[in-house]
């Protein structure tokens, strides 16, 4: 049996979390270099929920806004 893995459940609440201050309506993720761009506007989440997307997986992009992670696999 395969074990369970906590990834799945924790993309989906950051996702859903993230999805509330998106910026980008018809391509909301980008990936390159391993990495997993989600395109909504940082500076709109509290202090913690930024910490619980952090602990998600997801940090955040200060050179272009949003978010980024490289957690969640590579393509």
């Amino acid at each position: 049996m395969i074990p369970r893995s906590h990834a799945w459940g924790d993309l989906v609440q950051a996702i859903t979390l993230l999805s509330n201050h998106r910026t980008d309506e018809i391509s909301p993720f980008h990936c390159e270099h391993d990495q997993l761009f989600v395109m909504a506007d940082d500076t709109k989440f509290t202090a913690d929920q930024l910490a619980q997307l952090e602990e998600w997986g997801f940090e955040v992009d200060t050179e272009n806004g949003g978010f980024y992670s490289f957690r969640y696999g590579s393509a």
